[in-house]
């Protein structure tokens, strides 16, 4: 099952330092063992632009869309058998700590 894992900031970090896995070993490993498909970090929010169309007019404006202190920074695309392995993947991630994971299954429209 593919899961969207978003990767994403939090004004409230955890405070242990000790141990903190390295990103690119959690990358090389989940690359290696399959759960990881693709994942890219993203530009900075001010680099993000928001489209809408109301009425028939498009509106378009700088920044993100929501005002909150956390932000999106990045996203891998996962392969797990279930929630649980995709909740085991994004625990080990290093903004798991320092951050955090939002994990959502891709929606199944052939079922």
């Amino acid at each position: 099952m593919k899961y969207m894992m978003f990767v994403c900031t939090d004004p409230e970090p955890d405070t242990d330092t000790r141990d903190e896995p390295d990103i690119d070993v959690w990358v090389a490993e989940n690359d290696a063992a399959g759960r990881r498909v693709q994942g890219m970090v993203l530009a900075p929010e001010s680099a993000a632009t928001t489209v809408r169309v109301r009425d028939g007019r498009l509106l378009i404006s700088d920044g993100p869309f929501a005002e909150t202190r956390e932000v999106i920074v990045g996203f891998d695309l996962l392969e797990c058998a279930d929630l649980d392995e995709a909740i085991e993947v994004a625990r080990t991630h290093p903004m798991a700590r320092r951050g955090r994971i939002e994990i959502r299954p891709l929606a199944d429209f052939e079922q």
